[in-house]
């Protein structure tokens, strides 16, 4: 946990930060701020769990700053500290749900004891949002979708350990286990009429229901709508369950799905079945079977119920499997992962070194998807490919320079890969100075006006901790230490070259408290205002 102090009477933040036994509670990180507005920049870029706050303090009080912490944060623990038993103070705490009030100097016993308190607070509410019971309602009521999106990634071949797969099957209460299973897969045909969407739906789900209980008879179900519109149902023998001619069975249950849904839906539909396969590591080969047969034996013949032979060879060559099998290359690019990039490419580099004397044509393929996936990332950049690659344009235009070898094609994916990278970093960084430069520009000329951190983030349209970071990333000092920085420059410069007075400076430098500005100043310089003018 993090845990703030805020008081203009810098003893008591540097006290209470440094002298107090924290960690016994389980607080990782105390901050100090010195104005309310200093600790609103900070709960603004950091995760604070508590704030300690005196209540009387220049520019805002802590109610004031209380109120302004439950605008965007209404989890935030207040403890409040003040030199004055004011009732109405008090009260006022007590309306923005502060934890306690204390009054200075607090004891030890005091001051832990409200903490203690807030963090019981704390882990009360977030174990409400945390706890089994919410959790597992959740899972409960989002299970079907949990359960299609996990078959889809074992379609798409996405990859597990064997005890991931377990602890996912059990939890998601699927009574799937490694062995022998099946595919159906299921096209509805042009018999349904043309539904609008939502009818659509209601045919879909009808024709799940269906099949589900013809095949749960004898079989474990798990079913999903994949990708290209087919309904794809995994099943498995239940344990016990035999059947006179086990090869005949699921062309046997496909059939009476057919019958059905004929009978009480009024639409056919043509059905393709796999021969027994291991699961989960066969399941993608066997995905590709069907949906294989789909293309080039049913076509499109309608009502057929086809079981796949396992002699057959629907595809001689052999078909990619890491190019295609996500993240894709394109997906990795445009979050910004340029290691899993580099890793994604030698990855598809060694399949085709594996494919041996097949790879012309996977080289063709794989130099055409790397290729347009460089020129779509290099177009949303608003670069033009050949601008990028600037003489190297010709080497893609003539195939057989680039794509000629394995050799040839992963030195110019790993290159044209670098210059990509190294464009965005540019781009990555013009894009901080810009907004370095907007933010600086726009504290020179409103100094006296609102700088804080929100202030900045809205003229610039980024949320507060994006900005923070960026700034600091970009200049390696925070936004309020330049504001404060320049502040003070300012004010050195005032009180030399002219004879405003010091409360006319204060206000022009953003210090509404005139005293609250001296106390700054003579904590920076160790003079006043006034002595640092007399000095010069």
């Amino acid at each position: 946990m993090q845990m703030i102090i805020v008081d203009d009477e810098a003893h008591w933040v540097d006290n209470l930060s440094m002298h107090k036994p924290w960690h016994t509670l389980g607080i990782e990180q105390v901050h100090k701020a010195y104005s309310a507005r200093e600790a609103l920049q900070i709960i603004a870029t950091h995760p604070i769990d508590i704030v300690i706050s005196d209540i009387i303090m220049p520019e805002m009080t802590g109610v004031e700053l209380i109120e302004r912490i439950r605008e965007y944060d209404k989890r935030i623990k207040c403890i409040i500290l003040s030199g004055h038993a004011d009732f109405d103070y008090a009260q006022q705490a007590v309306r923005n749900h502060a934890v306690d009030y204390l009054l200075k100097p607090p004891t030890d016993e005091e001051l832990l004891g409200a903490v203690g308190a807030a963090i019981g607070q704390l882990k009360a509410e977030w174990e409400r949002v945390s706890s089994l019971e919410r959790t597992q309602f959740a899972l409960r009521e989002n299970l079907p979708l949990l359960r299609g999106q996990l078959l889809l990634g074992a379609i798409r071949g996405e990859r597990m350990s064997a005890a991931e797969w377990t602890r996912k099957l059990d939890t998601y209460g699927l009574p799937f286990r490694d062995g022998d299973c099946a595919l159906a897969l299921v096209r509805l045909e042009d018999a349904f009429g043309d539904p609008d969407n939502d009818g659509q739906h209601l045919v879909e789900y009808a024709v799940t229901n269906i099949a589900e209980e013809i095949f749960r008879e004898y079989m474990e179900v798990w079913s999903v709508k994949e990708e290209h519109g087919y309904l794809a149902f995994l099943l498995q023998p239940k344990p016990g369950e035999a059947a006179d001619r086990p090869e005949l069975l699921l062309e046997s249950l496909a059939m009476q799905v057919q019958a059905k849904v004929k009978q009480y839906l009024k639409g056919s539909l043509s059905v393709v079945v796999t021969e027994p396969f291991r699961f989960p590591e066969r399941l993608p080969e066997q995905y590709r079977r069907a949906t294989a047969y789909f293309r080039q034996i049913v076509g499109d013949e309608r009502e057929f119920v086809m079981k796949v032979d396992p002699e057959a060879h629907t595809a001689s060559l052999g078909a990619l499997e890491v190019l295609h099998r996500p993240p894709v290359l394109l997906h990795l690019l445009e979050a910004g992962r340029w290691d899993a990039a580099e890793d994604k490419l030698a990855a598809i580099f060694a399949e085709l070194e594996d494919k041996g004397s097949e790879s012309w044509e996977h080289c063709l393929e794989v130099g055409f998807a790397v290729s347009s996936t460089f020129m779509h990332l290099a177009h949303r950049s608003g670069q033009t490919f050949a601008d990028l690659l600037g003489g190297k344009i010709e080497q893609l235009l003539s195939q057989g320079e680039t794509f000629g070898s394995i050799a040839k094609l992963r030195k110019w994916s790993l290159d044209t890969l670098a210059k990509l990278r190294e464009g965005t970093a540019d781009e990555a960084q013009d894009a901080r100075s810009h907004y370095v430069q907007k933010i600086q520009e726009y504290v020179d000329t409103h100094l006296h006006l609102d700088v804080s951190l929100r202030a900045l983030a809205d003229h610039v349209n980024l949320h507060p901790t994006h900005l923070s970071k960026i700034y600091k990333l970009e200049t390696g000092e925070g936004i309020s230490d330049y504001v404060a920085a320049l502040r003070m420059e300012r004010a050195c410069h005032l009180l030399k070259s002219t004879d405003k007075k010091i409360y006319e400076i204060s206000n022009e430098i953003g210090y509404l408290d005139p005293a609250y500005f001296i106390k700054v100043f003579k904590r920076q310089y160790d003079v006043t205002p006034q002595e640092y003018r007399e000095s010069h």
